[in-house]
């Protein structure tokens, strides 16, 4: 009998799931009382929750189709894969920036209209395109907002095309200031990129400080005529306000893979069906990172990559590890390793780390725990779940 069962909500790469241990794991899309959940872009906000869920899953990098807070208060770590579309999102984004430029799409559209007028094509294409010309991104400003994983890989193709390139994310990490190209210039702020740029591209979080943060009051502050590319969240940019400038003409042309009732059919809005991360090699490299991630957590207790856990990765000592999710308040520590204690069992390792309002202790112990002691940690204050892998 397998000892983890994983559920699987939405399609996730065959090859991907292959790396898990048929002798360990029971996978399909209708397990019951699941320890871990498997995830794509599936909405999981009116999911409930087993007592048994001890991880999720994201295979992709945004979270918004998880209940996180509600997922935090269950003990139930959320993990995401930054950076495994990177590429493919890079691509569109880099396609994305010449249908912003150019009306490709309007034009193509036109010339399937000359279907049956014979020899006289080629003339009326030489009359007619004229109507689709637009600007070359040779020299122009590209503005790049959020500087992570994907960001700073449109930031660097951006300079290899010529432009000059201007970023803010008062977040980067350090990894990604070492990938970012030393000629991307940083914006002291968001008002400073969007008086520069000729181009603008998101790639911040959505979270609910960014929400609709590309609004009239942004537009008032960007050049007439600039063109915007969202890749990253439909909800960054407030329709509404998209809408009345692009009738005004503040905004030349918008890019967005998230379409939906208000965008479409909207002139000079070029809506791409959520095409972002819609690569076979993406797809893979999601799957990949996230099963390592499930298995590494599951088996061992590291956690890499939450959006609402520290990370924690230790070696294993001892006989037993006990992982302990709590909530990060003062004492939690002591009367948890007293539990060990008052049994005569000795700690050979602790980690412990806090993430805003949640925390995450792991203990490894050179001797099996027993039941009073693991009730013990339970009935500790603000503690959430116990697992204890053998």
């Amino acid at each position: 009998m397998a000892t983890f069962n994983v559920k699987t909500v939405n399609k996730i790469s065959a090859d991907g799931l292959a790396q898990l241990d048929k002798a360990k794991y029971a996978v399909a899309d209708d397990a019951k009382n699941p320890d871990g959940i498997l995830v794509r872009s599936a909405n999981l906000h009116e999911y409930e929750f087993e007592d048994n869920l001890s991880c999720i899953v994201r295979a992709g990098a945004g979270t918004n189709n998880i209940p996180i807070d509600k997922c935090s208060e269950k003990g139930i770590v959320v993990f995401n894969t930054p950076g495994a579309n990177a590429n493919a999102v890079k691509e569109l984004v880099l396609c994305s920036l010449i249908l912003a430029s150019r009306d490709i799409i309007g034009g193509i559209d036109w010339a399937k209209t000359l279907k049956g007028k014979g020899a006289d094509v080629a003339t009326l294409v030489e009359k007619g395109k004229g109507s689709f010309v637009g600007p070359e991104v040779y020299k122009k400003t590209l503005g790049v907002v959020g500087l992570g994983a994907i960001g700073a890989l449109v930031a660097n193709i951006g300079i290899s095309l010529g432009m000059n390139v201007i970023g803010y994310d008062p977040f980067m990490s350090v990894d990604s200031a070492w990938k970012l190209d030393r000629h991307v210039t940083n914006a002291r702020d968001l008002k400073s990129l969007f008086e520069q740029a000729d181009y603008i591209s998101l790639h911040a979080p959505y979270t609910p400080d960014t929400k609709g943060y590309v609004n009239a009051e942004a537009f008032s502050q960007m050049k007439d005529g600039v063109r915007i590319v969202n890749i990253a969240r439909g909800e960054l940019v407030n329709d509404a306000d998209m809408i009345a400038a692009l009738e005004s003409g503040k905004v030349a042309r918008y890019v967005t893979d998230f379409p939906n009732d208000n965008v479409l059919d909207v002139k000079n809005i070029v809506a791409i069906p959520h095409l972002g991360a819609s690569t076979p090699e993406s797809e893979e490299n999601c799957a990949f990172m996230a099963v390592d991630q499930l298995s590494e957590f599951l088996e061992y207790g590291n956690i890499r990559n939450s959006v609402n856990f520290p990370n924690v990765e230790a070696a294993r000592e001892g006989v037993e590890r006990i992982c302990v999710i709590h909530k990060n308040i003062p004492n939690t520590i002591s009367p948890i390793s007293s539990a060990f204690a008052s049994e005569g069992i000795n700690i050979s390792n602790l980690v412990n780390k806090s993430k805003k309002d949640m925390a995450y202790t792991v203990l490894d112990i050179d001797a099996p725990a027993s039941e009073k002691a693991i009730a013990a940690i339970n009935a500790v204050e603000g503690v959430l779940k116990v697992r204890v892998i053998k």
